[in-house]
């Protein structure tokens, strides 16, 4: 596979993915015995999904179902029909995208948010430390008017620049699209979202295909500029698990299915280059060092959802007054937090 074909086809990052949807989840696997007859656990190729795949891979489910399986999806479609069919009981995908589908109708409820602090400045310019000094600069940007563009902007105006007068925005259809202007030099900056941060700093160096690029750097952290623009902790929640299907309707599943979760967020923590490996494995077109990187870059935090309905509400509310469909047109019920009373 050539370089040309490798980044064509490597999927995007899904923390940018566009909201789904309209859907109503109509179906659930069959039970035998008092337990699901399979489980099935969803996921993008980004980081919010190693823990799912950890999960199925190490067997912790094997006791719960006949047969567990993990299913890997790339697209808002595959999304939509997921929760409609009710084809998963546990499905990873930004925190927006869960608003929007319970707002519109998924029975579904967020069960954790785990994937923080994913999005990342890549530059050529070691120099540049937060989104203010990329003023007068151009920067690639994946997906107009969604998750990334809309968070970058919104800390680019808190922190006294005007998007449209002081930054120049090469909008790109997805994060591999940006990925490849900053590869080919057509850019100097972009910003990305792990693992296509990790990915791009791997690329730009040997492995697995040669790259002519000058050495890319991790810049300006959008996270870090959010906590002192907001005068909130430097974090976002911008992804998490959401649970579905028959695990919606099983409390003791669910508090089973989180259990498995934490812990195999932790063991990914743990076990960078094991996890990379794994997830390597099951999504082939992530590197296993990449995916290493991402996880030391980006850790696996699982806090539960009724925890941080603060900071939820908060992002939420902050993205609805730019674009409330986003978000489904509100913020979403108690019925959307797991463990809310």
């Amino acid at each position: 596979m050539n370089r040309r074909n490798f980044l064509q086809a490597l999927p995007a990052a899904a923390l940018a993915l566009p909201a789904a949807g309209g859907v109503a989840a109509t179906s659930a696997p069959a039970v035998t015995g008092g337990r699901p007859a399979r489980l099935r656990l969803a996921g993008p190729p980004s980081n919010v999904s190693y823990p799912l795949i950890r999960m199925v891979a190490s067997g912790a489910l094997a006791g719960l179902a006949d047969k567990v399986e993990f299913i890997s999806w790339r697209d808002p479609d595959r999304l939509r029909a997921l929760a409609l069919e009710g084809g998963a009981e546990l499905v990873a995908m930004p925190v927006n995208v869960a608003a929007n589908l319970h707002n519109r109708g998924a029975a579904l409820r967020l069960l954790d948010v785990s994937a923080w602090n994913m999005l990342r400045v890549v530059t050529r310019d070691p120099a540049l430390k937060t989104i203010v000094d990329l003023r007068g600069k151009e920067m690639a940007m994946p997906f107009r008017g969604d998750m990334p563009d809309l968070l970058f902007t919104m800390i680019a105006a808190k922190s006294g620049l005007d998007p449209k007068r002081d930054l120049t925005l090469r909008y790109a259809a997805t994060p591999i699209d940006a990925m490849q202007l900053l590869l080919t030099r057509r850019v100097d900056h972009a910003l990305l979202a792990e693992p296509a941060v990790s990915m791009a700093l791997r690329l730009s160096g040997s492995f697995p295909v040669k790259v002519v690029a000058p050495t890319l750097y991790r810049g300006p952290d959008p996270q870090q500029d959010w906590g002192r623009v907001f005068e909130r902790p430097p974090r976002i929640p911008q992804a998490g698990i959401v649970v579905m299907g028959a695990a919606l309707q099983d409390p003791a599943l669910t508090a089973k299915l989180s259990q498995a979760h934490a812990e195999a967020c932790a063991w990914c923590n743990a076990n960078p280059a094991a996890c990379g490996r794994v997830v390597a494995d099951e999504i082939t077109l992530l590197l296993a060092d990449a995916v290493a990187d991402s996880v030391k870059a980006c850790p696996l935090r699982p806090t539960s959802a009724a925890a941080v309905r603060g900071e939820l509400e908060f992002l939420f509310a902050r993205m609805a007054d730019r674009n409330p469909g986003l978000i489904g047109g509100k913020l979403p019920s108690d019925a959307f937090y797991a463990g809310a009373t």
